[in-house]
C-alpha cells in the first residue's frame, strides 16, 4: 500500500472520528498522543536517538522508540537517518524537506512524492550506524507498524469502533501535522536568535503543540542540547520531562547549556554530531 493511500485512509478516519465523540475517547486519544509525540518523537527519536543529548537505561530508550512508532513516522533507523541528514544539509538541495522547495513539500510533499527513505540502506549506514548495530532497532524498523495495530485493536476492544477512530486515525493525523510543522513552519516563519547556516526559526505556537520542538532555531544552533527552550519564557515540556528523569536518577549526562553559555560562545555550532 502506497504512502499516499495510507495518508488518505487515515485522514478519512480522522474526519469520521468527531461523529463518535465521547470524553473517554478524547482522553484515550490524548494519552496516546502524549506517548507518541512527546515521549516517542520528542524525547525518543529526536533528543535521544538522533542527537544523544542525554542517556537513559536501554529499556527506557527502547520504550521511547516503541512510543514513537505510534506516530506513524516510520521506524527508528529511518527517522534518525533522515533527521541527521536534515541537520547536515539543512535548507540545501540535499535536505529531505527544506521549504526552499515549497512549503507543501516541506510539510508533507516530501513524504508523498520524495524519494523513499524507509528502506534506504545507504542512508542508514551513513547516518545511523549506531542504531544499525542494535538488533532491537533493526527489528522495530522493519515492523514499525505493528505497535500501532496493537494499540488500535486494544482501543477497539476496550471502547469500540469510535475509540479506535480517535486513538488511531484522528490522533495520528493531528500528530503528523503538528510534527510536520517543525519541518515547514519553523523554517519559514518566526524569530531567529542565532545566525545559523539554515533558515530555522523559533515559533511559539508550534512549540506548544509539539512539547517544545518549535524552538527550532535554538535547536539548530546547538543540536546536541536536550533543552530547546532556553529563555525563561520558552516553555519546553520535553526538557522538563528530561529534568524530572534526571532528578529521579534515571537520565544521565544531560547536555543543556544555558542561554548565557550559548550567547557567549564564539559561534553556535549547527554541525551534526558524530553518531554515538
Amino acid at each position: 500500500m502506497s504512502t499516499f493511500t495510507v495518508l488518505v485512509l487515515f485522514h478519512a478516519g480522522a474526519v469520521a472520528a468527531p461523529f463518535f465523540f465521547t470524553w473517554e475517547n478524547l482522553i484515550a486519544a490524548g494519552v496516546v498522543y502524549w506517548m507518541a509525540v512527546s515521549w516517542g518523537i520528542g524525547l525518543g527519536y529526536h533528543r535521544l536517538h538522533t542527537h544523544r543529548g542525554y542517556r537513559v537505561p536501554k529499556w527506557i530508550e527502547y520504550f521511547f522508540a516503541l512510543c514513537a512508532t505510534l506516530a506513524l513516522e516510520g521506524g527508528p533507523i529511518y527517522w534518525v537517518s533522515a533527521h541527521r541528514c536534515h541537520h547536515q544539509h539543512s535548507d540545501t538541495d540535499l535536505d529531505p524537506h527544506t521549504p526552499r522547495h515549497g512549503g507543501f513539500w516541506a510539510h508533507m510533499g516530501w513524504i508523498i512524492f520524495g524519494k523513499t527513505l524507509h528502506n534506504n540502506t545507504e542512508l542508514a549506514h551513513r547516518y545511523a550506524p549506531d542504531l544499525l548495530k542494535d538488533r532491537f532497532y533493526r527489528v522495530l524498523s522493519k515492523w514499525h507498524w505493528v505497535p500501532l495495530v496493537v494499540v488500535g485493536l486494544v482501543a477497539w476492544i476496550l471502547g469500540g469502533f469510535g475509540m479506535m477512530l480517535w486513538v488511531v486515525p484522528l490522533r495520528v493525523v493531528v500528530g503528523l501535522h503538528t510534527t510536520w510543522l517543525v519541518n515547514s513552519a519553523t523554517h519559514m516563519w518566526g524569530s531567529r536568535r542565532f545566525e545559523t547556516r539554515d533558515d530555522s526559526t523559533n515559533l511559539w505556537w508550534v512549540a506548544l503543540m509539539t512539547f517544545g520542538e518549535g524552538w527550532h532555531n535554538n535547536h539548530h544552533a546547538n543540536p546536541v542540547s536536550a533543552r530547546h527552550g532556553i529563555a525563561w519564557y520558552e516553555f519546553d515540556i520535553g526538557y522538563i520531562q528530561i529534568r524530572i528523569l534526571e532528578l529521579l536518577g534515571i537520565a544521565k549526562a544531560v547536555y543543556a547549556p544555558s542561554l548565557r553559555e550559548l550567547e557567549q560562545a564564539k559561534e553556535p555550532s549547527d554541525a551534526l554530531e558524530a553518531a554515538a
